[in-house]
This record gives C-alpha cells, sequence and structure tokens, in this order.
C-alpha cells in the first residue's frame, strides 16, 4: 500500500494530537498538521477534535467534512460537541467535525491546498501532501481506537440524495450483520445496502478492512443543509451511540425504508455536455427503459436532447444537481426497494 515501505517501517505522523484521548472528561482541542507556505513558514493547519471519555467502553469515532462541501454532518457534530453530557457517557466519544478541514473552510470537495479528495487518499502518508497526511493520522491513529465509526456525507454542490444512511455488503457477515444493525440504529427515512463505484482509497474501505463497524450517510445535497436533514444527522449519530451502549437510553424507533444497490445498472452517466432536464424527481419509481432525464445540447437551437434511461426497475436515489453537465458526470442514481 506505500511503495517499499512495510507499514511498520513508517515514519511517524507529522499530525499531533492537541487534546486527551485516555483521560475522562470531555476535551476540546485540535490536531496539529505543519503546513509550511508562502505567508507562514512554520504555519500548521488546526483541525478542530473532540474526546469525551467517562470510564471503560467502547470507542466512537465520529467524523464529517471528509468532503468540504457536505454540511449535515459537521452540523451535527458540531453541536454534539456542545452539547454532550459526560454522565450520559460510558466509554469513549472522538468527534472531528471537519475532517478535510482545508476543503471545509473553502466550502469544497477537494482541498484548496494540494486537490486532494481525502476519500480516495486512504490509507494516507506520513510524508504525503497534506491530505494524504491526514489520511495517514485518521488510519494509524484514530481508527485503531474505533470500535464503531459514522463518516457523515451528503452530495455536495453536485448531487442531490435522498436522506439515507448506509453500510456496505461484506465479506465477512458478522461484520456485514453488525454494520447493518447499525444502519437501522441510526434511523434515517432510507437505509441503503450500499454499492461503491469508485471505492479505492476510501475511508470506508479503510476502516472496513480493520474490522470496524462502519456507517455512512448520504443526506441531501447541492452544497448545502435544510432543517429537515441536519435534524435527520442530529437524530441519527444519537441514536447510534445509544445503540453502541456509549450513550444511554434506547434509540428511537423509526420508520425507515431499505434500499439495495445490486450492480452498476444503478448509476447513469452523462455522455454529452449539455443542459439536463430531469425527468423524474426523487423518491420516484421508475421502471426499466423509462426515460430519467435529458441533456439539451448547448451550443445550438434546434437540436434533437439525448434522452437518458432507467436501466432497471427501481426509485430514483440520486440526481445531479447543477443544471449543467458535463460529458462523464452522474447523472442519476436508482435504487431497488428491498
Amino acid at each position: 500500500m506505500f511503495g517499499p515501505e512495510p507499514m511498520a517501517e513508517l515514519p511517524p505522523s507529522p499530525v499531533v494530537a492537541k487534546v486527551e484521548f485516555d483521560t475522562d472528561g470531555i476535551h476540546h482541542g485540535f490536531l496539529r498538521m505543519p503546513y509550511s507556505r508562502d505567508d507562514s513558514a512554520w504555519g500548521s493547519i488546526l483541525t478542530p477534535i473532540t474526546v469525551a471519555r467517562n470510564g471503560d467502553g467502547p470507542t466512537a469515532l465520529l467524523t464529517g467534512g471528509n468532503h468540504g462541501d457536505e454540511y449535515e454532518g459537521p452540523i451535527a457534530l458540531f453541536d454534539l460537541a456542545r452539547n454532550l453530557d459526560l454522565s450520559q457517557v460510558t466509554g469513549r466519544i472522538i468527534i472531528v467535525p471537519a475532517l478535510n478541514y482545508p476543503a471545509f473552510r473553502a466550502g469544497t470537495r477537494t482541498s484548496p491546498i494540494d486537490k486532494g479528495n481525502l476519500n480516495r487518499s486512504f490509507p494516507g502518508r506520513p510524508f504525503g501532501q497534506p491530505t494524504e497526511k491526514i489520511a495517514d493520522f485518521v488510519t494509524r491513529n484514530l481508527l485503531p481506537m474505533g470500535d464503531i465509526v459514522l463518516d457523515f456525507h451528503s452530495g455536495g454542490r453536485t448531487l442531490d440524495f435522498l436522506p439515507f444512511a448506509a453500510a456496505h455488503v461484506l465479506d465477512d457477515k458478522q461484520q456485514e450483520a453488525a454494520c447493518f444493525a447499525a444502519v437501522r440504529a441510526f434511523g434515517a427515512p432510507y437505509s441503503v445496502k450500499m454499492l461503491e463505484i469508485d471505492a479505492v482509497g476510501m475511508f470506508d474501505t479503510t476502516a472496513e478492512a480493520m474490522g470496524k463497524v462502519f456507517v455512512t450517510t448520504e443526506l441531501g445535497g447541492g452544497g448545502t443543509a435544510s432543517a429537515r436533514t441536519a435534524g435527520i444527522a442530529k437524530r441519527g449519530v444519537t441514536d447510534l451511540l445509544r445503540h453502541a451502549g456509549i450513550l444511554k437510553g434506547e434509540p428511537e424507533i423509526r420508520e425507515t425504508r431499505w434500499l439495495d444497490m445490486p450492480d452498476d445498472r444503478c448509476f447513469t452517466f452523462s455522455e454529452i455536455d449539455g443542459l439536463m432536464e430531469p425527468l423524474v424527481d426523487l423518491g420516484d419509481p421508475v421502471k426499466q427503459g423509462q426515460p430519467i432525464g435529458r441533456s439539451w445540447p448547448i451550443d445550438r437551437t434546434g437540436q434533437e436532447p439525448y434522452t437518458y434511461t432507467a436501466k432497471m426497475d427501481g426509485i430514483l436515489v440520486a440526481r445531479h444537481f447543477p443544471g449543467l453537465v458535463k460529458a462523464g458526470d452522474c447523472i442519476a442514481v436508482l435504487g431497488v426497494v428491498d
């Protein structure tokens, strides 16, 4: 994974945690990563982190802002860090509301420093670009402490999703069952057995390879958040912690609709640059062969649009958000009601 050097021989991470992990109490601090730049030769990136510990018990690692233009996770986790009641905690909660902090501050999917996509940079490198250093610190320092991991996502600027929590189909069926039980406890309106189209380098894959109970979400999109989707995130993280036995109380039982993503027929990609006209809305049922969108040529009038059809029966789970699309953009994702 790291070229010719085995992981055991890697140098220590340059990231320093300025927070207590093993002392009881609620501790607010930073992950300090050296970043030498033109305007600060000995500068640093300070990523906020909170650790709440109360005796022995399981550890939850909660992260948002893996992509910097996705906001439900940061909203829920900044709120949780401010309002945690330590008397209700058994074990430990590690909260990083904005994991790719440079991208979060810029409001962009990737880092403005090195253009790194954090969720395609795992397991990372301690001597790489800043995004790789973040991934390396998470892989070698934060993930080993976690028993259950929640990484919040939404559609960012370019996608819009039905609000769902998800886990992946895994070879280890005991681990898979634990992940889907955690998804159910999160209690999003939709719960998805997720298929990734680009799993290489993902936080998800790294956590699952370590045997962790891993849950992710897609809670809206369009580069913003709503009261509804932020509320889903807040309630979901609380109930996930209750499910794990880290917060006192039982998770609230909320209705969820299970969806499956069986294969790559779920995904539709644009084949031309154009103006996207949706023909179905999120949550609408579709039949195989049904038109789901049209892309209008924009360089002249009087041209026929390119029509996209569903490759399977299902419902529309996600759509391209801006009106203009480029060839290669994902314009629709379908799910199958399970």
